[in-house]
């Protein structure tokens, strides 16, 4: 049997169309996307479908489609017997992982992410934070310049993703700021993010005290596999430290590169991104171009995938 990890994408992979052809293709798919309009009150489906994008890249919006999308594609591999050795997802990525893994109920995760998406939108004044990307400079290099900034306009690291690609996270002034002086200190560029707030800084504290109270009511269950959690980048399946990290996740940095190279080292036949897009194919070829990747987002996608799959070794 082949041995393979999941990985999830997060927010910013969203694009109207996500899952439509998957809706149409299987029942099982059909079901799940039902389920949800029906759990959230609102016909997500159609939002996903249809658009208009401007109101699918809302947080509240963005954040249950990309996760239900992944789920329905989860299901798929697993009624053709794929099940993976160990887990992962990009920020709300995670959350996907976690229903793959057995800690979370598919629709209890559905409607936890719509509300993390609200309470993300509502911690910080829109326009007033900000984030952006820093690429071709070390991680370490990045954080001497936020240390002298000072905390009058504080800036984080949120997103280590893979070498020469993190994103930095805060106040708009601070994050202008720090990225004036990143380019004066060797950043071969330095873009800004089109996002609604600072998220993963410690300015989203706030959200997460109130998101916290939320999880309280979800049953959060042991996960049947490694899933590797965002803020240690270390494996984890005990319930009530999964809670507690997803708490802490909002506010810290996503550890992704960190969580690839384990994966590099498990002796894998492959990491699978399953969900829309193809962002976290890219960041495992970073990180160690001789791993083989799958994206699964469509009828075509799944096919090729599970043909490979049940090849002999």
């Amino acid at each position: 049997m082949k041995k393979v990890a999941f990985i999830y994408p997060g927010q910013g992979s969203q694009e109207v169309g996500m899952g439509q052809k998957m809706y149409e293709h299987y029942s099982e798919a059909n079901d799940l996307f039902k389920q949800a309009d029906e759990a959230l009150g609102y016909s997500l489906t159609s939002l996903m479908f249809e658009g208009p994008s401007d109101q699918l890249t809302k947080t509240e919006n963005a954040q249950p489609a990309l996760l239900l999308n992944s789920i329905a594609i989860t299901k798929l591999l697993k009624k053709e017997g794929i099940e993976p050795q160990m887990t992962a997802g990009h920020s709300l990525g995670e959350y996907s992982a976690l229903v793959a893994a057995g800690s979370l109920r598919a629709m209890d995760a559905v409607k936890l992410v719509h509300e993390r998406g609200k309470l993300m939108e509502e911690a910080y004044p829109t326009g007033k934070g900000a984030m952006a990307a820093v690429l071709g400079m070390k991680q370490e290099d990045i954080q001497a310049v936020l240390n002298d900034l000072g905390d009058d306009e504080p800036v984080d690291l949120a997103n280590i993703n893979c070498p020469g690609q993190i994103v930095i996270s805060g106040t708009a002034p601070g994050v202008e700021k720090a990225s004036e002086q990143l380019k004066e200190a060797g950043a071969k560029r330095v873009l800004p993010l089109n996002v609604s707030g600072p998220f993963h800084s410690r300015l989203m504290a706030p959200a997460s005290e109130r998101f916290s109270e939320k999880l309280d009511s979800v049953n959060v269950e042991d996960a049947g596999i490694p899933v590797y959690a965002n803020v240690t980048a270390e494996p984890v399946q005990e319930g009530e430290k999964i809670e507690k990290l997803l708490v802490e996740q909002l506010y810290s940095p996503v550890r992704f590169h960190e969580i690839l190279e384990r994966f590099a080292e498990s002796e894998l036949d492959a990491i699978v991104e399953v969900g829309q897009g193809k962002v976290l194919s890219g960041l495992v070829k970073k990180v160690n171009r001789r791993l083989k990747t799958f994206s699964v987002q469509d009828p075509d996608s799944l096919q090729s995938f599970v043909e490979w799959y049940k090849e002999e070794k």
